[in-house]
């Protein structure tokens, strides 16, 4: 017999801890398989093979994110299983998360530093490599600075506009923001479109892969993966927030998708200050 539960009236089962044990799910395992279809996917198509399976894992990983996210939303907001205990649980697992994320970008700068700080004979030992014409930084990504940084105050805004209970005010706040992180992703692929580099290889073609190019799109090209993500994750936080889903003591969905946004937010002044201006070499001289 399970100890963790009585009889409180005879008509039905009280727990006698506040925590939730989850109803069994299919989506962990519907994720998993997705996610191998989609990286086996991704490698075949990188390899000139068909984009099929990469399109099946890409929709599978898709459903399972909307699927299993109203579940947590159901869970949270019209069951009321999420307790003070639960969601302190959340907040640790949510902070371990982009610490892991920390880690992930430590791994890009590492990879930029090595290069950039011993450049190996095959680039003749100087950085930026030659050939290689690299973005001003005082152009299109100070540009894309102001508007992230902006969307971090908006979206601030809007938090606190959450905790005072201004619904109007948190909807124009993360407005703005969403308005403001696809400006951002529209400016970035802009510049990825006239960039003087490329990522393919290609013999004796200086810019034509090397380094340079894959540091710089791998680091910048995640950073924008999750301005995407982060950007979904606020349409979201709208939505609801439109729903009235938020209470003013109860809306850690919001505070995950804002530690979300604002790590996205430090991590693009580090690619700003390390990648575009200090490695840009004499091209970063106001």
């Amino acid at each position: 017999m399970n100890s963790t539960a009585n009889t409180a009236d005879g008509h039905g089962s009280e727990h006698k801890h506040p925590w939730h044990l989850v109803d069994p799910s299919p989506w962990p395992v519907v994720g998993a398989v997705s996610a191998g279809l989609l990286a086996v996917g991704t490698v075949i198509y990188m390899h000139g093979g068909g984009s099929w399976l990469l399109a099946l894992g890409f929709l599978g990983v898709a459903l399972t994110m909307f699927f299993w996210f109203r579940d947590v939303t159901v869970e949270a907001t019209f069951q009321g299983h999420h307790s003070i205990p639960v969601q302190i649980g959340m907040r640790y697992g949510m902070a371990l998360f982009i610490a892991s994320e920390v880690m992930f970008f430590v791994a890009w700068f590492w990879a930029f530093f090595n290069a950039s700080l011993f450049p190996p004979e095959t680039i003749d030992g100087v950085w930026p490599p030659p050939g290689i014409v690299v973005f001003d930084p005082w152009s299109l990504p100070f540009l894309n600075t102001l508007i992230l940084l902006t969307s971090g105050v908006t979206l601030t805004w809007a938090h606190h506009a959450l905790l005072e209970g201004n619904k109007e005010h948190v909807l124009q706040g993360l407005g703005l923001t969403i308005f403001l992180g696809l400006i951002f992703t529209g400016v970035q692929g802009y510049e990825y479109s006239h960039a003087a580099f490329s990522f393919a290889f290609e013999e004796g073609s200086p810019g034509k892969g090397g380094i340079y190019p894959t540091v710089f799109f791998m680091a910048t090209g995640f950073h924008g993966f999750h301005v995407i993500v982060g950007t979904t994750f606020l349409i979201v936080c709208f939505y609801r927030t439109y729903k009235d889903h938020f209470k003013t003591d109860h809306h850690f969905g919001f505070e995950a998708a804002a530690w979300y946004w604002h790590f996205v937010d430090v991590v693009w002044l580090f690619l700003f200050c390390c990648i575009y201006w200090w490695g840009a070499g004499n091209a970063a001289a106001i």
